[in-house]
């Protein structure tokens, strides 16, 4: 247990939202780096090289937004008392360098939700996120509002955001559906990371909600440029650890309104994602390939993911080079692969 109190049990969220509102910050938009948690070889979260982590991210790939102990940082396989070191740890080297630092306290438990919360606001994050329970499933709106309500009021002082990714949770309540209200049950509630394929439900929400200013996060790294079309604000994966300036590159050509580049920037991304896709591409060899690009150790990941093979890392490092992705000096112009 964490050494607060998130508020008396039996009183409900409505009670805890009267008294404190999500104080106004800037919208959340455009890229936001789904961040990895750096382990040591024999397991441990390893927290001392995120500092250079956080410069990494802000001055070679130009992303200054972080999404903390999501799927991609492996936040539901760390303890509570990791989730919040790590969480400590990217606020504290996050300060004055970062734009916003949204941590995921999403939680099969709703106490242990809540009390993430809570220490996200005690330690000055920017943002809370949560994913739907994913054992014993909320199966309705109502239930899952039920839920994310009483997370979101034990930090009724942060902007709240929903993580949708059903194809991970099981939890298939659309989320055109959620949004429809969602505001009068959660005042908190500024947007979602919408990390699903099905672009009617996401055109939905944008559709439907326009009047909302609500924060459109698309989390399909692949399949960003189709969401910016439908109405993204901005996007959150894993790919923009390595990839950000290439796709930060794609958002500029996309404002200007230069749509072929635009295109050819999503087609390069997709290039490298379809490639490692075929290999076998998650958690791990995201923390491989992140290794490789930046230079800092990101470990194995904690059981029961598998490190990436070596086979893997080799076959990445040689695509990233034919497409430009990394330095090269090994490699012939004629096994460049257009990517301008």
């Amino acid at each position: 247990m964490l050494p607060f109190r998130v508020g008396e049990p039996d009183k409900p969220a409505r009670d805890f939202f009267s008294s404190s509102m999500a104080s106004p910050k800037k919208k959340l938009q455009g890229l936001v780096a789904a961040t990895i948690t750096p382990m040591t070889e024999h397991g441990e979260i390893n927290v001392s090289v995120i500092g250079r982590y956080v410069d990494y991210l802000a001055e070679e790939q130009g992303v200054k937004n972080v999404f903390v102990n999501g799927t991609t940082g492996e936040g539901l396989s760390l303890s509570i008392s990791e989730r919040c070191r790590v969480a400590e740890e990217w606020v504290t080297e996050g300060r004055n360098k970062l734009d916003q630092i949204v941590i995921h306290v999403g939680a099969l438990s709703l106490k242990e939700s809540q009390e993430l919360a809570q220490h996200a606001a005690k330690i000055g994050a920017d943002g809370i996120a949560v994913i739907a329970p994913f054992f014993l499933k909320p199966w309705n709106k109502d239930v899952l509002i039920n839920f994310l309500k009483e997370v979101a009021a034990a930090a009724p002082a942060l902007p709240f955001y929903y993580y949708h990714i059903p194809a991970l949770t099981g939890v298939k309540i659309r989320a055109e559906e959620l949004l429809d209200g969602i505001q009068d049950k959660i005042p908190t509630f500024q947007g979602l990371k919408f990390s699903d394929t099905d672009l009617l439900d996401f055109g939905q929400c944008v559709d439907q909600n326009r009047q909302q200013q609500f924060a459109f996060l698309f989390g399909v790294d692949e399949q960003l440029l189709s969401a910016l079309v439908m109405g993204a604000t901005g996007a959150v994966g894993s790919t923009y650890n390595y990839l950000g300036k290439k796709t930060n590159q794609m958002l500029e050509a996309f404002e200007r309104k230069d749509f072929s580049s635009a295109l050819n920037h999503q087609f390069c991304i997709q290039r490298f994602i379809n490639f490692v896709a075929k290999l076998g591409f998650g958690v791990s060899q995201t923390k491989a390939i992140m290794t490789l690009v930046s230079g800092i150790p990101m470990g194995p990941p904690r059981l029961p993911l598998q490190k990436a093979s070596r086979e893997f890392t080799d076959n990445a490092e040689a695509k990233l080079k034919s497409l430009d992705f990394l330095s090269f000096t090994d490699l012939k112009d004629g096994n460049l692969e257009a990517c301008s």
